[in-house]
């Protein structure tokens, strides 16, 4: 086990009122672990990430968090999260805990020595992404976690960088902990996914079975909104109604309920403690 997180709740006094965006969140990562976050956007994933990580501020945690690896991020955004005005090679070096120089981390990723000279401004985005992975592995972490690596990027770029990762994480058993809401870019590169939803995992279990046969009502919405590609031209697309409630507002209950098609009264007591539907 390289990562045990157990129980973990982050929360913020916000103007007078209790906001706790993470409120119960436990799971493991193993030595070259292949590990997945799933949810919409305001489920709490990245948040949870960096709480891993200590970069969260002025926020009451507890909970507990075992294991010290040696921790390294790739960001959904690499133009917002590279210095505009360093030059790339740089930016990797203040990253340097390996011997190996700035230019051999940018052909482990793909890129020419030229790139060391450029500014962001003068890579794409693909590329952009290259010298954040660079960094990473130049901190010799022993596990990455990648949240939404590649939203910014375009489908055939998003494959290669994934790929990218998988192969040096395979060359240097390294852990991954994927963030993301794209579930098919989790069946192709996740061994073990965790279904988030309002600051809690719904669901969770090896990527095969959680997608073959979901049980929890949110994991079987997040499947059925994926388009199929063997529907019919004029088949509607399946959505999951409304949206992720604030964290200063989670429903009484199961906070799914007030989205969820088969929800009962007892689902909205306080006293709820598990899906009917598990």
């Amino acid at each position: 086990m390289l990562l045990r997180v157990s129980h973990l709740r982050v929360a913020f006094r916000m103007e007078g009122r209790l906001s706790v965006p993470v409120r119960d969140v436990s799971f493991e990562i193993d030595r070259n672990g292949r590990v997945a976050l799933v949810g919409e956007s305001g489920s709490g994933k990245s948040l949870t990430a960096l709480a891993i990580g200590g970069l969260v501020d002025r926020a009451e945690i507890s909970g507990s968090i075992e294991g010290s690896p040696r921790l390294a991020y790739i960001f959904q955004n690499p133009m917002q999260s590279l210095n505009p005005v360093m030059r790339a090679g740089r930016q990797i070096d203040e990253a340097r805990r390996t011997s190996r120089t700035v230019r051999e981390l940018l052909s482990s990723v793909g890129l020419s020595p030229d790139a060391e000279a450029k500014y962001p401004c003068q890579l794409s985005g693909g590329q952009q992404q290259r010298v954040m992975i660079a960094m990473a592995l130049a901190a010799e972490p022993d596990l990455l976690i990648a949240d939404e690596p590649t939203t910014a990027l375009d489908v055939t770029t998003q494959k290669e960088v994934l790929d990218l990762i998988d192969r040096i994480a395979d060359e240097r058993s390294m852990a991954v902990l994927l963030i993301t809401h794209n579930l098919g870019l989790v069946a192709e590169h996740s061994r073990e996914m965790n279904v988030m939803y309002a600051g809690e995992i719904v669901e969770r279990g090896h990527v095969a079975d959680v997608l073959g046969n979901p049980r929890h009502p949110y994991t079987k919405g997040l499947i059925a909104a994926v388009p199929r590609l063997d529907a019919p031209k004029d088949a509607p697309l399946s959505d999951i109604p409304g949206t992720v409630p604030p964290p200063w507002d989670w429903p009484s209950g199961c906070a799914f309920h007030p989205r969820c098609p088969y929800a009962k009264p007892a689902c909205a007591d306080p006293s709820f403690t598990r899906c009917p539907c598990l």
